[in-house]
């Protein structure tokens, strides 16, 4: 079956194989082109995400009778302020953290010399030591988180592009109903997709929003009780790493780490790994997936993968928004087509998924109670496996 040539429109046939490589090179030429561009892109998809989460609000007020031209602007001002303030809440608070750091160039170099004979010790050659000893240093480590957050300018930028683009697609979204009403006479598959891909996508984002706000106060307090510094920066990174699936939870955890050592040392650092581990379990291992459910019937190598893909794709935006563009991928390749529906299980569990485990669990326990007691049974009957009086 897997080598069956697969037929064109005009009755071409091609193998599969062709058929599957001609699809891959066109995956990394729409790779490339969208890398190319991500200065646009990102801040589009961003904007894109919160019109969604947003839109249920519009259409709230709506109903409650508030002008259309008025909830729309209300909305749009609201979760514009909401981000700037964030984003310039960052920072600001980089801002201190890269004035704070030469206050613990000593700490520095007294981890630096540790690091530089353990690794003398195990064999290490003396410029490959001198090069991690490098750095080691406040100047150095200001520099990569600057060249990370990026200037003020070309934010500004971003936050610029995410404003217009939400007031045009707050204007559009007017007719998004009779759009997709429209479009469900042609291709009701697509419009389906479409609009679970909305709900899926709302729900997750608000969810993980809102607990990301709850674990990263926590955080907070949690460092600040252990006097670690900047402990609301960190709260603060660790609100953001929450978006970011697999992987969030050691970029959040490594600078309290860091910081945590240089002030109170392994105590501190074994403090921080148990609070911020259970803290963690309990919001995204066990809150999380309870709330969101099916909204996101990813498996966790293609939720890591996808962290990594569009991470390099779209920059730092890209490992955040992770989740939502690759269901979005999804919707356009597979929900929206039905002859790829047979597909949705390989890429994640889905509710018929469950349904199956479930039942094939009970059954295998059903088995195992049966076996049980054909065996006491069995027992109960042979005069041979009887006990002596």
């Amino acid at each position: 079956m897997t080598n069956m040539p697969a037929s064109t429109p005009g009755g071409l046939r091609y193998p599969r194989g062709t058929v599957i490589l001609i699809g891959l090179a066109s995956a990394v030429v729409v790779s490339i082109g969208i890398s190319g561009i991500r200065g646009i892109l990102a801040p589009v998809f961003l904007t894109l995400i919160l019109t969604i989460c947003a839109n249920p609000v519009r259409t709230a007020l709506l109903k409650r009778g508030v002008p259309g031209a008025l909830a729309t602007g209300s909305v749009i001002l609201t979760v514009f302020a909401l981000l700037a303030g964030f984003t310039y809440t960052i920072i600001i608070a980089f801002a201190q953290f890269v004035s704070m750091l030469p206050n613990y160039s000593q700490q520095f170099q007294q981890a630096g010399t540790a690091i530089t004979s353990w690794l003398s010790r195990i064999g290490i050659s003396h410029d490959q030591v001198h090069s991690v000893v490098t750095g080691i240093n406040p100047a150095n480590i200001a520099g990569v988180v600057t060249d990370a957050l990026g200037s003020v300018v070309s934010i500004t930028a971003s936050l610029v592009i995410v404003l217009t683009m939400m007031i045009l697609m707050a204007a559009d979204a007017v007719y998004s109903r009779t759009i997709l009403n429209q479009l469900s006479v042609r291709n009701p598959y697509l419009v389906t997709a479409l609009t679970d891909y909305a709900s899926h996508v709302r729900r997750y984002m608000v969810v993980t929003t809102v607990l990301g706000v709850i674990q990263g106060a926590l955080n907070t307090i949690a460092l600040s009780i252990m006097q670690v510094p900047a402990a609301l920066l960190w709260g603060l990174l660790s609100f953001l790493c929450s978006f970011i699936p697999n992987i969030g939870y050691f970029f959040a955890i490594a600078p309290p780490i860091v910081f945590g050592f240089l002030v109170g040392g392994w105590p501190v650092v074994i403090a921080i790994i148990i609070v911020y581990g259970v803290i963690n379990a309990v919001v995204q291992s066990i809150i999380q997936p309870r709330v969101v459910g099916h909204a996101v019937s990813l498996s966790q190598t293609i939720t890591f993968f996808s962290v990594l893909f569009w991470a390099v794709i779209i920059g730092p935006i890209g490992a955040i928004l992770a989740i939502p563009l690759t269901l979005l991928t999804k919707t356009f390749l597979i929900d929206a087509n039905p002859e790829a529906h047979w597909w949705r299980p390989a890429l994640g569990p889905t509710n018929e998924t469950r349904t199956i485990m479930k039942s094939e669990s009970l059954a295998s326990k059903t088995a195992r109670k049966n076996a049980k007691a054909a065996r006491t049974s069995t027992d109960d009957t042979d005069p041979q496996r009887r006990p002596t009086p």
